[in-house]
């Protein structure tokens, strides 16, 4: 932001400058709907059988990636991968979905995370892309 924009002006450019980014990264706008199809697809195709009673995005967690209640079925995704790459949140929603299978973090629940073929290399993406967000960062994909 220029330093000689002031008042009423910063904040209609900050809302364009917003309003365009958006704009240029539709990914920006994922629903909890697109999510949920989402996690359809790459249960089929990685976690056979694994059903998310619900997955959405939350607010509420800046020490985590996503989160899974396996009792309930229940998913929940950090809003800020809002902005990775699809490779990346699909690697979280794999990574999640194996949870519904095995609770744990033990080798049966890596051995069904790790079908998808792309979760370590996401997993190096986003000990980055923590410390690009500057917010002392969110636990590892482990």
């Amino acid at each position: 932001m220029p330093a000689h924009v002031r008042g009423a002006k910063r904040a209609e450019l900050v809302d364009w400058l917003v309003d365009r980014a958006i704009a240029k990264q539709p990914r920006l706008r994922r629903s909890d709907e697109a999510l949920a199809e989402r996690a359809g697809l790459l249960a089929d195709r990685y976690v056979e059988g694994a059903r998310p009673s619900s997955i959405r995005w939350v607010t509420n967690q800046s020490k985590r990636w996503g989160s899974c209640t396996a009792q309930t079925g229940e998913v929940r995704l950090s809003h800020r991968l809002r902005a990775v790459p699809d490779w990346v949140l699909d690697a979280v929603i794999v990574h999640e979905l194996a949870h519904l299978v095995h609770a744990d973090h033990s080798a049966a629940f890596h051995e069904v995370a790790d079908r998808y073929p792309r979760q370590r290399e996401a997993s190096v993406f986003l000990d980055g892309y923590i410390l690009g967000l500057g917010d002392g960062g969110a636990a590892p994909l482990a």
